[in-house]
């Protein structure tokens, strides 16, 4: 396992430098299970975004290997646009090694490549080593923004949080998730986690989120 990536890596040309992830917690929970294929929710089901509520549907599949999360976070966020693209694809077009993808940067293209749009997402990068009140507020808006359009946020992680259940997620060499739903006028988000199918989604409060970025970065729209 490589973790010499964290916090280095080369400035693109818009000036943003962020860290990629490889390790999703226990290589033993990274592998993955069959996909699940369910289509997309119906509108009931996922909620109205005027009660400050929704979820979109997510055809989930686990990542096949211990540094696939980048893609295979990408592979969730786009299924809710009801694309399925393969994983090896996106790998290669990422970049992807067993050090895993390098950077948000690397994920942002492919993001607005397969939803057909040059313009649909763009990077937002977390400076801090702990978000402050603006950069959660922020991240705030654009998952709510992001998810009211009908996409999902991916969101390069790294560290330990906890989700609203009490239970802890620890990804200390990095790792990619997607943001698929939010609920409580986006105070709380919910995480499609390729990492482990038997914890395939949870929520989490966005300010716990927005630290867990810190140092690092997101697609959003």
């Amino acid at each position: 396992m490589r973790t010499d990536l964290i916090r280095k890596t080369a400035l693109t040309a818009a000036g943003l430098a962020f860290t990629g992830g490889a390790i999703a917690g226990p290589v033993t929970t990274a592998f993955a299970a069959p996909a699940t294929d369910k289509p997309n929710t119906s509108a009931s089901q996922q909620g109205d975004r005027k009660h400050g509520e929704r979820e979109l549907g997510v055809r989930y599949e686990a990542q096949p290997n211990f540094y696939y999360c980048g893609p295979a976070a990408t592979r969730n966020a786009l299924s809710v646009q009801g694309k399925n693209i393969n994983v090896d694809d996106m790998a290669k077009e990422m970049g992807t090694t067993e050090a895993g993808t390098n950077s948000i940067n690397d994920i942002t293209p492919v993001l607005n490549k397969e939803t057909g749009k040059a313009d649909a997402y763009h990077s937002v990068e977390i400076r801090n080593s702990n978000a402050d009140d603006k950069q959660t507020d922020t991240l705030r808006a654009d998952i709510v923004r992001t998810v009211d359009d009908g996409r999902a946020v991916v969101a390069n992680i790294a560290g330990t949080s906890t989700d609203t259940d009490g239970t802890t997620h620890s990804f200390e060499g990095g790792h990619y998730i997607s943001v698929v739903g939010y609920r409580d006028g986006g105070q709380t988000v919910k995480i499609a986690d390729s990492a482990d199918p038997n914890m395939a989604s949870y929520w989490i409060s966005t300010e716990h989120l927005a630290d867990w970025i810190a140092t690092r970065g997101y697609s959003t729209s």
